[in-house]
């Protein structure tokens, strides 16, 4: 079973056919060279015509949010570390007197220093940069809480404590940690990562650290041309210069900010300003369990995610920068006035803060804010819910989201919380929001007991985005057949967020009207859903498809795979490509692919299973089997590991291993479906009660599969249970007359019953 459907599907390019032009009797005409991009200048060409601005810039956390390192920021900015830190079998002091500048590693008696070449943030921690061997920067391990003048391990406060378990430390030499492949554009301007792939260097170059002006205006070269060749106090009509602000439609406005400040997957690295959110990025949902059940944050997600669905946003009428200045400062940090961002809409609470509130005139707890956009933290980082739903205490006690009451009353507990908020409304708010929060959390754990309320919530996405592209991500594994016709609905939505999902689950979609969704998916308006059908429709032959829908299905597919290729340096993208040759029959291909995704990660599992379906597929059995040893080797309880692997081993006729493996498969993923249906098979010799009883687990898992089915009416008839297997069987030939091993069987049955088949 391969793992494609556990990322986020990419789209691969099956490359361009060159028309050639007919013969012509006239000279062919040497083509004019296309105009140069007009060039970039650095915000220090902006200074002499916007010294106010240029000062407000350079000073906010957007323009140094990456700045080289030197004496004077370390004696400015940073505190002295007093003690080593301990971080595995290592000990780290940063080294930070005047001329040193390094961060001293201790290992086994041997001393290694990393020189500190850049600084990042400063609003709530500072992270280090260092370069490392093919040109990367790599983030130090070590780095400093601005807030507690503290120095702490960075990786290690990284780490999630998902409600199973906390996640796994990084080293911080893995990838996520390399600022040319993590970080990427979003702490320095006109970033070219310069990746090559054949010998998996960086040559990374930007026109300066920060965000600098040309970021959301455009580049300036034009407009500093026009502007001095303007006569004096007649500035040009055309400014040659991207103005945003009140040029900007709110969506613009969004959009433009979210390319930053989002939990994101990239399909380009050419977003410009003024360009949709949608045309260059997907957006990560409540499928990602950085988020709690009921979307607050749990890890970092930035922002875009939560203001997404508030009510705010939603209405169509306010973005970004209505709270905040274009170089990031909040614009009302005024205590006096701080209510006043809320008072356009809801002048008539603002008034009377305090009768809404329930907290007295001056107090932190009478600022809108307090309640509707608390501050929380993770990894040293304090950020606030953009979401602007009330708190809900429910929510704290039923999934241990946070809630702005106790975030406050710290000495009280969410129970207390829960019992002001319902004696203070009538109307219990926080019900919707339990609800909804119980679907995802229902979805996470494999449970389809409320699929009806999940695929209503669905259908509903025109409220809530966000939630709606969240569920229909967590459905793809649900094998229930009742799912289909929502999602194919779904494929018609008015938000492409939701358009894309829908494609992205309809990758599984067994119906016509699945692949037919998918085909016109493809002629999309947004580059996102055109992608994600693209994507799904990997593996399907294209002789399957009808040929009017040939060209813009590779339209798309060219799409896909350029996305791909925009980050060949993320095995993510390796990993999709090698899925992609390998849907459309070359195994031989998708080796390389994934072979090329280990060496990006070699902590991945995914790209080694994956890797085993190809190898089996050009007859390499025995490196098919040492690529699963490899992958069971990093994860022990991988189910699509053990599961492929006990796959192979009944191929190689050894069913000893085969059920070792898919037992192991079943008890890491019992909702794994293919696995308790071969266990039934494999054991249907060798010990009859389990195989009856896998089976018959198979079968509920996916009731809408007739192999499954048959398997099973096959193992109750051996045990002389006619009737059952009768009863299994007859909705299999009522549906597919065509099953020809079914329609047998159930004659047979009734013959033997004495009744006429």
């Amino acid at each position: 079973m391969p793992h494609w459907m556990h990322l986020p599907a990419l789209v691969l390019c099956l490359g361009s056919v060159l028309a050639v032009p007919e013969a012509s009797a006239k000279p062919a005409q040497k083509a004019a060279p296309p105009p140069a991009a007009p060039a970039f200048t650095g915000s220090a060409s902006c200074r002499d015509c916007h010294e106010k601005f240029y000062k407000l810039w350079s000073t906010s956390f957007h323009g140094l949010a990456m700045r080289p390192y030197d004496d004077a920021l370390a004696a400015s900015l940073l505190g002295p570390q007093e003690a080593d830190i301990v971080i595995g079998q290592a000990a780290y002091r940063m080294r930070l007197g005047a001329g040193e500048g390094f961060l001293e590693e201790r290992t086994d008696g041997q001393t290694k220093t990393y020189p500190i070449a850049q600084v990042l943030g400063g609003k709530n921690v500072f992270y280090f940069l260092t370069p490392l061997e093919r040109g990367r920067l790599q983030t130090l391990p070590l780095a400093y809480d601005v807030r507690r003048k503290q120095w702490y391990d960075m990786a290690g406060s990284a780490a999630r404590h998902f409600p199973g378990g906390p996640s796994p430390t990084l080293s911080w030499k893995d990838w996520p940690y390399t600022f040319n492949t993590g970080c990427y554009g979003c702490h320095v301007s006109q970033l070219s990562t310069n990746y090559d792939p054949r010998t998996d260097t960086y040559a990374t170059t930007w026109t300066e650290p920060g965000i600098n002006c040309e970021t959301c205006h455009g580049p300036g070269q034009e407009h500093i041309r026009v502007c001095q060749a303007a006569p004096k106090n007649n500035p040009p009509k055309d400014m040659k210069l991207i103005r945003g602000g009140s040029a900007f439609t709110h969506a613009q406005q969004n959009d433009l900010c979210g390319a930053c400040h989002a939990k994101t997957v990239p399909l380009t690295v050419s977003f410009a300003p003024g360009e949709r959110y949608f045309d260059h990025f997907d957006l990560i949902g409540y499928e990602n369990p950085d988020f709690h059940p009921d979307g607050r944050d749990l890890g970092e997600n930035y922002t875009m995610t939560s203001w997404a669905r508030s009510p705010c946003a939603l209405s169509g009428q306010l973005d970004c920068m209505h709270c905040h200045t274009s170089s990031g400062r909040y614009k009302f940090a005024d205590p006096a006035k701080a209510n006043d961002a809320c008072k356009p809409c809801h002048a008539d609470r603002v008034d009377n803060a305090s009768s809404h509130t329930r907290h007295p005139e001056g107090s932190p707890g009478n600022r809108c804010v307090s309640c509707h956009m608390p501050a929380t933290e993770f990894a040293r980082m304090r950020r606030s819910d953009h979401s602007m739903l009330p708190p809900t205490p429910a929510a704290t006690l039923a999934y241990g989201s946070p809630n702005a009451c106790t975030l406050c009353h710290a000495d009280k507990d969410a129970a207390w919380a829960d019992g002001q908020v319902r004696a203070w409304h009538a109307n219990d708010y926080q019900a919707p929001v339990l609800a909804r929060a119980e679907l995802v959390a229902a979805a996470r754990r494999g449970d389809w007991s409320g699929l009806a309320a999940m695929l209503d919530c669905v259908a509903d996405g025109k409220s809530d985005a966000v939630y709606a592209a969240s569920l229909l991500r967590l459905l793809r594994p649900c094998a229930d057949g009742r799912k289909w016709p929502a999602i194919v609905a779904a494929a018609s939505a008015p938000s492409p967020l939701v358009r894309a999902a829908a494609a992205e689950a309809l990758t599984d979609g067994p119906t016509p009207e699945g692949l037919a969704a998918l085909v016109r998916l493809c002629a999309d308006d947004y580059r996102l859903v055109r992608v994600r059908a693209a994507a799904a429709l990997s593996g399907v032959p294209r002789q399957a498809l009808d040929a009017t829908s040939l060209p813009a299905v590779e339209r798309a597919t060219a799409e896909f795979l350029a996305s791909l290729a925009a980050r060949p340096d993320l095995w993510t993208s390796q990993y999709n490509l090698g899925n992609h040759a390998l849907g459309q029959g070359d195994a031989q291909r998708a080796v390389g692919y994934y072979e090329k995704a280990r060496l990006l990660d070699p902590a991945a599992v995914a790209p080694l299973v994956n890797l085993s379906i190809a190898l089996g597929r050009l007859g390499q059995p025995e490196a098919a089997e040492q690529a699963l040893a490899e992958a069971l080797r990093l994860a022990p309880d991988d189910a699509p590991a053990h599961y492929t692997l006990g796959l192979l081993l009944a191929e190689k006729n050894d069913p000893a291993g085969a059920e070792k493996h898919l037992r192991a498969a079943f008890r890491a993923d019992p909702g794994l479906a293919e696995a308790a249906y071969n266990l039934g098979v494999l054991l249907a010799a060798t010990n009859p009660e389990d195989a009856l009883r896998f089976a018959r687990q198979a079968g509920g898992l996916r009731p809408d599969n007739p192999r499954y089915a048959y398997a099973l009416a096959f193992l109750l008839a051996r045990s002389g249970q006619s009737g059952e297997a009768l009863a299994v069987l007859r909705p299999v030939v009522a549906s597919r007359p065509d099953y020809a091993e079914a329609a047998r069987l159930y004659g047979r049955l009734l013959r033997q019953a004495g009744q006429k088949p």
